[in-house]
């Protein structure tokens, strides 16, 4: 974690800086503003980058990450852009695969529906915090910044496990097996059938993203803008479609032995299972759905007026979501018999589809257009954590921080899209046959602890720091209940079920201790890096600013000799 400097772009930071030394004193711009410096011609831009870098090395702060700063790469992101890089990530493959998986483990329609609702209550007390934090902090980075705001002691210690996380479980592998299964589904193959094949589609799809991005930074924009209005026009399609055959008097034919859908109250809870364990397994899935609400916080540094835009974004894009979830679960259950959900696995949209359309509209149009919801996701998050990534090298604590870094050659974070690109290959090809619900629950796991540490964290600079300026403040009962949910959630997996012996307790908490081992390695690989190898040197980690070619600053980890040697 950064003790006194803060990652910024020489355009911020000098520009601030030049105005303070022309006032003879250190000077904080007044209110939320964006300064960005023209280009300068080669020598004399050199010559001032590298006095910049002096001054700046006396001046950065973690106090400066109050102003916004922007990007080397302009501010490109304006509010629809904003919303449709929100409600891209949110609404991915989760609704289109989950709901089968939620519904067998907890048994109900009504238990279902409950988590579902409860879910986007808990996504807005979640989304309220990152809403206060992102105003307050207005920086490209997300949790990154935040938790180096917060927490700046021990030293380096937030910003080596924000790294060790982003690296590791940095991954977009879900959605990629999604398209690669409704792919197939579409081609009349079954996809438990043809592994490999779905893995190399889902490869192949997150190697041409990742060439998009990189290479094409407005024209990946323009897809994704794209692919995200498809995506929301497929859900209400959905919604609508439902609704029109239910009207028309359809009911679903259930399958031999089956139940006919319930049409009482106590019918809709008929079955639910109600162990804490199951049910948290369940909200994890629920959570993944809603996961991406603070995704433009990641590319905060490109959005123009990024606070205002960010506030009406991101609480349009959550109510979007809650409102088209239910309303597509209601018409999962209304058109697809309750027995064929639970073993649908991740197809139950293909078996909606294909009931209300028939075998050509619905099993090859319509997947095919699922497909295309899961490219959209795929596209918004590797665009953010591509941002991610490319800050955290900005902080020193990756190898070849310079490349990763730069926005060359292509004037994109091609570098950061690499570390995105690496662990999502290798993610996909892990041979397991419930991949998809794993990926899911070893995501969501340890990132209880980052939503713990935000949420005290919140708390924590309201009672020491009142002097900053908050243009949103999170409702503070809220927030103790996301912080009372998350440890719940955290114990959940090692409530014991009745009957269960040892050995199948253990692989039923095996994504827990996947997500808590990756919590301790960030520990230890921070406890060797800044604490015992630095001291067995005889030195000490001090930070240094740069500039590079195109304008970025970085900072890079210096050894100084201690002095008490």
């Amino acid at each position: 974690m950064r003790d006194t400097p803060a990652t910024g772009s020489t355009p911020l930071l000098a520009a601030a800086v030049s105005s303070a030394i022309e006032n003879d004193s250190p000077q904080t711009p007044a209110g939320y503003r964006s300064i960005r410096n023209g280009r300068k011609s080669s020598d004399s831009a050199e010559s001032e980058s590298e006095s910049q870098a002096d001054v700046l090395d006396l001046r950065r702060s973690l106090e400066d990450d109050v102003l916004p700063e922007t990007a080397v790469l302009g501010r490109n992101i304006g509010w629809s852009s904003a919303y449709i890089i929100i409600i891209s990530r949110v609404i991915g493959s989760g609704i289109f695969a989950t709901p089968g998986a939620i519904v067998s483990s907890v048994g109900s329609i009504g238990l279902s529906l409950l988590l579902w609702v409860t879910g986007a209550f808990i996504a807005w007390f979640g989304l309220a915090v990152v809403l206060e934090y992102g105003c307050m902090l207005p920086r490209s980075g997300g949790d990154k910044v935040y938790l180096e705001f917060t927490y700046r002691r021990p030293r380096f210690l937030a910003s080596t496990l924000i790294a060790v996380q982003a690296v590791i479980l940095g991954f977009t592998a879900s959605n990629c097996i999604v398209f690669g299964q409704y792919v197939l589904f579409a081609m009349g193959l079954a996809p438990d059938e043809h592994r490999v094949e779905m893995r190399l589609l889902a490869i192949g799809l997150m190697t041409v993203i990742t060439i998009i991005h990189g290479c094409f930074l407005r024209t990946g924009i323009f897809i994704q803008n794209l692919l995200g209005w498809v995506k929301i026009g497929l859900v209400v399609f959905m919604v609508i479609s439902s609704v029109v055959v239910v009207t028309l008097g359809y009911r679903p034919e259930p399958t031999e032995g089956s139940l006919p859908f319930p049409t009482t109250w106590d019918g809709l809870w008929e079955g639910s299972v109600w162990n804490w364990g199951i049910v948290s397994t369940a909200f994890f899935k629920v959570f993944y759905s809603y996961a991406g609400l603070q995704n433009v916080n990641n590319v905060m540094n490109e959005v123009r007026d990024p606070v205002r835009t960010l506030k009406s974004a991101s609480t349009a894009a959550l109510f979007t979501a809650c409102v088209l979830y239910i309303l597509v679960n209601v018409a999962y259950f209304l058109v697809v018999p309750l027995d064929e959900i639970k073993k649908s696995g991740e197809l139950v949209a293909a078996l909606f589809f294909a009931r209300v359309f028939g075998p050509t509209v619905g099993r090859i149009i319509l997947p095919l257009a699922v497909a295309t919801s899961a490219i959209g996701n795929v596209m918004v998050v590797s665009f953010s954590l591509a941002r991610l990534n490319q800050e955290i090298a900005r902080q020193g604590f990756l190898p070849f921080g310079d490349f990763l870094s730069s926005s060359k050659p292509f004037g994109a974070p091609l570098g950061g899209l690499i570390i995105h690109y690496i662990p999502s290959v290798i993610v996909i090809s892990i041979p397991a046959k419930n991949i998809y619900s794993f990926i899911l629950d070893v995501e969501s796991y340890p990132a209880q602890f980052f939503i713990l540490a935000t949420s005290f964290g919140l708390i924590w600079l309201r009672q020491k720091r009142p002097d900053l300026d908050r243009p949103y403040k999170a409702f503070l009962p809220a927030v103790w209940a996301r912080i009372f949910l998350t440890l719940a959630l955290i114990a959940a997996p090692f409530v014991p079920r009745a009957g269960e012996d040892g050995a199948a307790h253990l692989l039923r908490v095996s994504y827990a201790l996947v997500g808590m081992s990756i919590i301790i390695f960030g520990v230890l690989y921070w406890l060797f890096l800044a604490v015992l190898i630095p001291k067995w040197g005889g030195y000490r980690l001090e930070e240094a600013v740069d500039v590079l070619a195109d304008g970025t600053t970085v900072t890079k980890l210096i050894h100084v000799p201690r002095e008490d040697k």
